[in-house]
């Protein structure tokens, strides 16, 4: 039985999950497979690049704030997915060692017009490293179950 439904998010409410720690071996991992830049996979190239060191992949960086929130309430949640993602913005690199952790503000709450068993929550998610410097924001509409007996 899922812990959190549609009904547990309120606008306005904020709430954290993680940390978790970036290694540069995940990084170097994830890039060959998903981003091959020199950036994501050698650090002497990386030095050289606009980036100054070894980054994760911005695409990287959204996987792993998945895992955070996955990790913090999504796996223990009536989530039935999300919608889309209208923004996402990578704000600063993510490095070997940084210690990432999510904040969640929900920003609006509706019911599904159409299934009463159903409701959307718009949330912004702002990822930040150790230092509280924001590295990467993401909004999104997700969909979540409401609880059994809930009005249309």
């Amino acid at each position: 039985m899922p812990k959190f439904h549609w009904e547990d998010f309120t606008p306005g409410q904020v709430t954290e999950y993680g940390p978790r720690e970036v290694t540069a071996d995940e990084i170097k991992a994830f890039a060959a497979e998903f981003d091959p830049q020199p950036m994501h996979l050698d650090e002497e190239a990386a030095r050289a690049s606009l980036v100054g060191g070894l980054c994760a992949s911005g695409w990287h960086s959204c996987a792993i704030l998945m895992r955070i929130i996955a990790d913090g309430f999504v796996l223990d949640s009536a989530s039935m997915g999300a919608t889309g993602c209208p923004e996402v913005k990578w704000l600063a690199p993510v490095r070997p060692g940084d210690r990432l952790r999510v904040r969640m503000k929900v920003l609006g709450t509706r019911a599904s017009n159409s299934r009463p068993d159903l409701g959307f929550v718009d949330a912004r998610f702002d990822m930040l490293n150790a230092d509280d410097l924001p590295v990467m924001t993401l909004t999104s509409h997700l969909m979540l179950g409401r609880r059994t007996g809930a009005a249309p």
